[in-house]
């Protein structure tokens, strides 16, 4: 459904919601580890979630790393999506046609109407926050590499 930057930033902001603390920074090697990311593809997805994306915070320097704030565990899913300019395409036709719409539907556009509603719906009510906690209690399946510092 989504690009692999995608997904890995998905996974990459579960862990770093679960793992990390404005006192506990995590490097990138850890980050790109336990997602089962090349660093260097990690390092890009984390510039595209810090900065003014906002969806987690970095520090520079020997204690530094990456962290997410109370606050950004917070912020719905969808903002990881804006991120990674991946948000519009909970609003494209799912065939891709530029002029699909009530008036001039797809084949498709009657039974994806729903998902895409469903899919928006869950990516703007869900928070990071539930995500890592239903990830932690074990609700969900996210076998994160073990890091060893």
């Amino acid at each position: 459904m989504f690009s692999k930057a995608t997904e890995y930033a998905l996974r990459a902001t579960i862990f770093i919601a679960q793992k990390s603390s404005v006192s506990n920074k995590l490097s990138i090697d850890q980050i790109a580890k336990a997602i089962d990311s090349p660093p260097s593809f990690t390092a890009k997805i984390l510039q595209s979630l810090s900065g003014e994306a906002g969806v987690i915070s970095s520090v520079r320097g020997p204690n530094g790393g990456f962290y997410m704030t109370s606050k950004a565990k917070k912020f719905p899913v969808r903002r990881i999506l804006k991120a990674m300019d991946e948000d519009s395409m909970l609003e494209k036709c799912v065939l891709g046609l530029k002029k699909c719409s009530e008036a001039t539907a797809c084949p498709m556009h009657e039974q994806y109407k729903s998902i895409k509603q469903n899919l928006l719906r869950m990516f703007v009510h869900t928070t990071i926050e539930e995500l890592a906690q239903a990830s932690e209690k074990g609700k969900v399946l996210l076998n994160f590499k073990s890091q060893s510092k």
